[in-house]
């Protein structure tokens, strides 16, 4: 099949089975949020906030009192390295942890005020991230991309929220 005959066939609508190439979705995914993290530590790089602290603060700023166990669950990584994390960050002033009032073998993360400071910056610089990676996708193609993805993280056994960010 030609160019041109693809092309007419994708903008009737009619379906074509994507190419499957050996390891090319894995490099390409793995390549875009590579892409997106180096974008994002940029854009960070003047607050002293380090890859892997933003998420660390949005999640506070959602919820203060989070233990590092369940930091961790919610940003995908394991326990010990959000320990470190935190460990680093309390060291920087942006969090402090403290003894869970029940349970005093828990500690629980809480933000400082140096750490609240950054949380409307950090959202600035996730928004402009994630608009400059989907420049000329349509809000229709956000969505779908974002179903696919959802997808193939349950497929690969991460359950996520089904919630796109669209009011849908």
């Amino acid at each position: 099949m030609s160019k041109k005959d693809k092309e007419r066939k994708r903008d009737k609508g009619e379906k074509e089975s994507a190419p499957r190439l050996a390891g090319a979705l894995q490099s390409d995914i793995t390549r875009a949020s590579r892409h997106m993290r180096t974008f994002l530590t940029n854009a960070l790089s003047t607050s002293g906030v380090y890859a892997g602290q933003d998420g660390v603060i949005l999640a506070l700023a959602e919820t203060d009192g989070l233990t590092a166990g369940a930091i961790a669950e919610r940003l995908g990584v394991k326990p010990p390295t959000m320990t470190r994390t935190l460990a680093r960050m309390e060291a920087q002033g942006f969090l402090k942890r403290e003894p869970d009032s029940v349970d005093g073998r828990q500690m629980r993360a809480v933000l400082t005020d140096a750490g609240r400071r950054h949380v409307h910056a950090i959202e600035l610089a996730v928004k402009a991230t994630e608009n400059f990676a989907v420049d000329g996708l349509s809000d229709k193609e956000v969505r779908q991309f974002l179903k696919v993805l959802r997808k193939i993280n349950r497929n690969l056994g991460v359950v996520e929220p089904e919630e796109d960010g669209f009011g849908e």
